[in-house]
């Protein structure tokens, strides 16, 4: 079949699937112009300024040159096309079409101030150290490593983020920042699970949240988090919360109960 010539039979059909085509080769800028964002802290910004803020009043507010203004605009109506902020009339100008930006439910989780703030959990999975292993995906389906991480770093992640300390803390308070919102629904809404238990391990349990926020609700339940040495040094337990560094696949506290969250991903079903 020669695609070529039959190209008028099928114009429509052609043009949808380029821009299908063009809409994942550009989707990365989604992301990251909601990592600028953050990284410029738009969103504490906005919610600072308590109303709905011009374009010219934020631009004034940003940490940008002033050559750089022009392209604030462009910037917010991408984030005002992905749903992370909406425009809205100026309180006391009826008579004025002005209009200034506020935040929506998702970028009022991405707050600084707000407790179930997912920042630091975007800000580690869109960092290079994370974002790079993707680019080795390829090369990874044609080599015996076990991930694409190994590929493009020489050694597991959990093997790097032992030796950088950086990306240690950075992995840390992602997953920290992920379970804060989990931990209020399970102790809230699931109280049922923990009934007649007297102890649990949170295998994995990084510098645990989950746990301590279990420990918390349920004060006669004794809590372990179990995870990597590096992960948990330092870290002080309190009377139903203890830290035990170690490896799962070697050996795991004795408990009523196994809490794993985030854990059986990392691993092939073998």
């Amino acid at each position: 079949m020669d695609l070529a010539r039959n190209i008028g039979d099928h114009t429509g059909e052609l043009f949808q699937a380029q821009a299908h085509i063009w809409s994942h080769i550009f989707n990365f800028i989604n992301s990251m112009s909601l990592k600028c964002a953050i990284q410029l802290g738009i969103p504490d910004v906005i919610h600072k300024h308590g109303q709905p803020m011009t374009l010219d009043q934020l631009i004034d507010a940003l940490p940008i040159k002033n050559a750089k203004a022009t392209f604030i605009y462009r910037l917010m109506q991408n984030l005002i096309h992905s749903g992370f902020f909406i425009e809205a009339k100026i309180p006391g100008n009826e008579n004025d079409n002005q209009k200034g930006y506020l935040l929506t439910p998702a970028s009022e989780l991405l707050l600084k101030s707000n407790p179930f703030s997912v920042t630091p959990f975007l800000l580690a999975m869109l960092d290079p150290t994370l974002t790079d292993p993707w680019h080795h995906l390829s090369q990874w389906f044609q080599n015996s490593d076990e991930t694409p991480f190994y590929t493009c770093h020489g050694r597991s992640l959990y093997d790097f983020a032992s030796h950088e300390p950086r990306i240690n803390q950075f992995f840390n308070k992602a997953m920290a920042s992920d379970a804060r919102l989990v931990s209020s629904v399970v102790t809230k809404d699931c109280k049922h699970v923990f009934e007649g238990l007297n102890s649990l391990v949170d295998v994995g349990g990084g510098t645990g949240t989950l746990a301590k926020a279990i420990a918390d609700a349920f004060p006669s339940l004794k809590c372990t988090v179990l995870d990597l040495p590096h992960v948990v040094d330092g870290l002080e337990s309190s009377k139903n919360l203890a830290y035990v560094g170690g490896n799962m696949f070697e050996a795991i506290p004795p408990a009523n109960a196994v809490l794993m969250k985030w854990i059986l991903i990392d691993w092939s079903d073998d």
